[in-house]
């Protein structure tokens, strides 16, 4: 039951997340917005995070799952509810301001749960489910926000994300109060950073962050790039959303894929295969072309958040789980958060096609770079 609260509760507010994220942009570019102001616009939704994640992860550990859940999934209402009553570029920045710090309260104790509900040999399997459900708001979200936005207005597609968040909210006031038993403070824990020592857990924030920043790169230009091809917003959000729709369909095979090549090949192959993708975006203005690279890039990224998400858990002490949660969605708000802005200032410089050249070269080098030999869980000083 607890799991299947966790995955109604992601499958909501991550849907409502996704019909706002490819609207932004496009909202933006109406109301006047440079690229980089656009790059701006989608950092500032990593800002806070950036800064808070390590402690909503070390609050969960100690007061619970349910209370922050409930209180981020206001704050995610209230923040989406901003740019429909106020047109305008500043209430969009503080709409991301706001549903970037409200993200890290309902995610964090969402995957806390999980994680200490499955156990070391399921947890790839519960981890998989998850981010399945994930990409489902992926493919929900876009194609829903895209046609509200073509046919009524942007600032409508806010509204209807903040009426969908009553499902969520619904669903997380049944999340137990002792879903994870809050826990008291470990005495002379080292810090955060520490944590840092073991090499597979450095490895699980790098390709998460790859992953994420590299999503959201897509989410953030690739409706900018597709309407100088011509295409509708709603043909935009289906782009998207085939993304998300391979996103899910390749954690079917999840388990068989690491269980015949490994989690490693499997987290290096698809980063590969997305960071290719990439270069092939600005190729092409055909619809299915754009649709087809779309759902290969999905292939790719799908298979890198749950498999970082298990590594980042395996490699937790048992006392800390939420704040290595925390430290791993920090690292994915630092790049969530440098990269728009660099990238926009190269998308100014050099134009917006630049952007996928330069984001999949990044991609497949990176690629390289997670490819460390995994170690065991980091010692808790007592």
């Amino acid at each position: 039951m607890t799991l299947a609260i966790v995955n109604i509760v992601s499958l909501g507010f991550q849907t409502m997340v996704y019909m706002t994220r490819l609207i932004i942009p496009l909202y933006a570019a109406e109301l006047g917005a440079s690229t980089a102001g656009i790059g701006l616009l989608t950092a500032s939704y990593a800002l806070l995070p950036l800064f808070f994640s390590v402690s909503a992860g070390k609050i969960v550990d100690r007061v619970g799952n349910r209370l922050p859940t409930l209180l981020g999934l206001l704050g995610l209402c209230a923040g989406l509810a901003l740019p429909f009553f106020f047109s305008s570029l500043w209430s969009l920045c503080l709409s991301q301001l706001i549903v970037g710090i409200a993200y890290i309260f309902i995610n964090v104790p969402l995957q806390n749960i999980l994680g200490q509900t499955a156990t070391p040999q399921n947890r790839d399997h519960y981890f998989g489910v998850f981010s399945m459900f994930v990409a489902l708001a992926g493919v929900i979200g876009p194609a829903v926000g895209g046609y509200i936005g073509e046919h009524l207005s942007y600032s409508s597609v806010f509204l209807a994300a903040v009426i969908a968040g009553l499902i969520p909210f619904a669903a997380a006031c049944r999340i137990p109060k002792a879903a994870n038993g809050p826990k008291k403070a470990v005495q002379n824990e080292t810090s955060s950073l520490s944590l840092l020592k073991a090499p597979s857990l450095r490895k699980a924030l790098l390709s998460s962050a790859l992953v994420l920043y590299s999503r959201d790169i897509f989410v953030a230009y690739f409706p900018l790039i597709a309407v100088n091809f011509g295409l509708s917003p709603s043909a935009i959000g289906w782009i998207i959303a085939i993304q998300g729709i391979t996103m899910m369909a390749v954690r079917f095979l999840l388990d068989k894929l690491t269980g015949s090549f490994g989690r490693n090949q499997v987290l290096f192959g698809s980063i590969l295969v997305a960071g290719f993708s990439f270069l092939f975006v600005p190729l092409t203005d055909h619809v299915f072309l754009l649709g087809l690279i779309s759902a290969v890039m999905g292939a790719g990224l799908g298979c890198g958040q749950p498999l970082s998400m298990t590594t980042a858990f395996n490699a937790s002490p048992p006392s800390r789980t939420g704040e290595v949660l925390g430290l791993r969605l920090a690292t994915n708000r630092l790049s969530q958060f440098l990269a728009p802005m660099l990238f926009g200032l190269i998308g100014t410089w050099a134009g917006i096609v630049s952007i996928f050249y330069v984001s999949g070269a990044f991609l497949v080098g990176g690629a390289f770079f997670t490819k460390t030999k995994s170690a065991g869980v980091i010692a808790v000083k007592k």
